[in-house]
């Protein structure tokens, strides 16, 4: 699987977890089709697992942005496809834990995991720059 398809799974994978917690904080808080009117008023009321999963969701999506930069810069540098894959998918790992330890209201270990997540796109820019 180390080839651009690998890398494509990759994104398409950290783009749809999101979705995976927003499915839990609807279902988890009762959502329901009238509430389709102001889905995000809905889940601001949210409390208990639903909010946290709410956060999960929010969080997974502001982690994007460097996650898929950091994997389409490293594919642009030729960074070994091993190197790429290793780190994407750690990143994926840690952002599913990550999700648990939220979902379980492990606060001191969803921030551990936090940080090993966003170590993985971090690693692959400081790789790039090493290479330029």
């Amino acid at each position: 699987m180390y080839s651009i398809s690998g890398i494509i799974y990759l994104i398409l994978a950290a783009c749809l977890l999101p979705y995976v917690f927003t499915f839990i904080a609807k279902k988890s808080a009762g959502f329901s089709a009238k509430d389709n009117q102001n889905p995000r008023a809905f889940l601001d009321k949210a409390t208990g697992l639903a909010s946290r999963a709410h956060a999960a969701q929010q969080n997974s999506f502001e982690s994007l942005p460097l996650f898929i930069a950091a994997i389409l810069l490293a594919e642009y540098m030729v960074i070994s496809q091993k190197l790429v894959m290793t780190f994407g998918i750690a990143y994926l790992v840690f952002r599913v834990l990550y999700g648990i330890c939220y979902l379980a209201n492990w606060a001191t270990l969803r921030s551990i995991v936090w940080l090993l997540s966003v170590l993985c796109p971090i690693t692959l820019l400081l790789l790039i720059i090493k290479i330029v």
